[in-house]
């Protein structure tokens, strides 16, 4: 790699653009390539090696450049999640690191939130986390951290515009050593959990309990035998610990149905008191509670809030914008705090949490339905395992009262149907498309005597429907990455979403460049 200080780095006719090569790699916030063989398209490996030591080597000037800092000076942690891939990657980053002259910290199997911790607790300048969080096998990305948290979706840009133009530090001679950080991340949520539920057999706080995890074979397993298993709990009927980069079992996914079937079966079957899911990496998580019903989306988003406005009565909790009328009822009659709706992208929700308190707002939760809880006490990381762990205090304590997870949800509306269609844009530039189709839509809602516009929609249109309409509500909206555009609905009667789609269709219909295909084969599926 050639050899150029950052301050040269846009050196001879300006900043050059990323191309569409490297663009690709830009996943939001993430990098994300295929990593193995084994796509079902047969698309060849593009996260090779080379590539990927580019990427680091990238990472290490965009960090010069941020603190001013020569590479010598930085210790950068990197860890990884199960995947088949994981130490290939690694090795390719750590070796691009300390040919940089940088000191690295080679934490091996870690979640992602663990690796953020080393910033604090280790005191890392950076930290590279090797993970693609729940998709196929054959991905594999990264992902990079500071004290300030995840890096923005511009840094990443940034990061990739060096790697394109194969810039790099000059040829330093660093080290590298092996660090156990897992063990004392386990540790302190152990802390957590005794100083949080107080039991007279304080050491034993969960002595009793009877608590099912499943990791999908990614890097949470550690949360049973490192974590529950000290304190006391029965964890038999746990399932998938063992780290396993195929996934054989099912998707790492507390979204996938067939995860939560999957965890809820194992519950009901050891008759336990809870079981609790994770994703590959570990920055997400759910729950299920003792009769295998799902504490997940919005009953998640709702329990989770619960929890955080405990500690911080009348506040703010900020929502990705897919989430139900019956939440914001239940955030703001029945616990009393406010609901900021906004965009999706759990960065998009975190990052608004962090300007809402900047302005004297009182929020200490940012949630997305996908499961990604980031609580202000934590450094507003979204980590699972701590989210988890905020729950299963939670249902400690409430054991005492003689409740149990359910009573905190009592109070939660839900809708009788909720669907989400996928609905592709078919025209190149597909962002200026999909605003034509928003505009559209919410001109017709003007002329609608039973529609109605939602004034807090977050992003794209959300539209309320009365009773003769649906008795429900409709989003749509723009993917975060992807020539998308999905619909989301729900309504509370049954054939309330047939008669809210069938609605919207005639209107969506008139865009050619709107393949209406999903709404229907939804319509015509009844």
């Amino acid at each position: 790699m050639k050899a150029v200080y950052v301050k040269n780095c846009a050196a001879g006719g300006g900043i050059p653009l990323l191309n569409a090569y490297w663009r690709h790699f830009k996943s939001g916030t993430d990098i994300r390539g295929i990593a193995s063989p084994g796509a079902p398209d047969g698309a060849p490996v593009d996260l090779t090696d080379e590539v990927v030591a580019r990427m680091a080597a990238g990472f290490v000037l965009w960090l010069s450049k941020k603190t001013g800092q020569k590479p010598s000076e930085f210790c950068i942690s990197v860890g990884h999640d199960s995947r088949i891939s994981a130490e290939r990657i690694q090795k390719a980053v750590v070796d691009t690191l300390v040919s940089c002259g940088v000191r690295v910290l080679r934490c091996n199997l870690a979640s992602t939130p663990s690796m953020f911790m080393t910033t604090v607790d280790l005191h890392c300048t950076g930290a590279v986390q090797i993970t693609a969080s729940h998709h196929p096998f054959y991905r594999n990305g990264l992902k990079f951290f500071t004290r300030e948290g995840g890096l923005e979706g511009a840094d990443i840009e940034e990061i990739l515009l060096f790697a394109q133009e194969n810039q790099a530090p000059p040829q330093g001679a660093g080290s590298v050593e092996d660090v156990d950080y897992m063990t004392s991340y386990a540790a302190r949520l152990r802390k957590m959990i005794c100083e949080g539920v107080n039991a007279q057999r304080y050491e034993q706080p969960l002595a009793g309990f009877h608590i099912v995890v499943d990791a999908g074979n990614g890097a949470g397993g550690f949360y049973a035998t490192e974590v529950l298993e000290p304190l006391g709990a029965d964890t038999s009927g746990s399932q998938f610990l063992e780290p396993d980069g195929t996934f054989p079992n099912h998707i790492p996914n507390p979204e996938a149905k067939e995860a939560i079937e999957s965890l809820s079966q194992a519950v009901r079957a050891n008759h336990a008191d809870v079981g609790v899911i994770f994703d590959t990496d570990v920055d997400r998580g759910g729950a299920v509670d003792r009769d295998g019903r799902e504490i997940n989306r919005d009953r998640l988003v709702a329990l989770a809030s619960a929890i955080a406005l405990k500690d911080a009565p009348g506040g703010t909790i900020v929502t990705d914008s897919v989430t139900s009328d019956g939440l914001k009822t239940f955030i703001e009659q029945t616990l009393h705090g406010k609901q900021c709706r906004y965009q999706r992208g759990y960065k998009n929700v975190i990052d608004k949490a962090i300007a809402l308190n900047a302005e004297g707002v009182d929020c200490p939760l940012a949630i997305e339905t996908s499961g990604h809880a980031a609580m202000r006490e934590n450094y507003f990381l979204d980590d699972g395992a701590y989210l988890v762990t905020k729950i299963l205090i939670c249902l400690a304590r409430l054991r005492r009262e003689g409740k149990d997870l359910e009573d905190l949800l009592r109070g939660l509306p839900e809708a009788a149907e909720r669907v989400e269609l996928r609905l592709p844009i078919l025209a190149e530039d597909f962002r200026e498309a999909g605003q034509k189709v928003l505009e559209s839509l919410k001109l017709c809602a003007s002329h609608q005597p039973h529609w109605h516009l939602d004034p807090e929609t977050g992003e794209g249109v959300r539209l309320s429907f009365d009773e003769r309409a649906g008795d429900g509500w409709a989003l749509l909206r723009m993917s975060v990455h992807d020539p998308v555009m999905p619909l989301n609905i729900e309504s509370n009667f049954a054939g309330g979403v047939r008669l809210i789609a069938s609605q919207l269709y005639v209107n969506l219909r008139k865009h050619k460049a709107l393949d209406v295909a999903p709404v229907e084969g939804y319509i015509e599926s009844f």
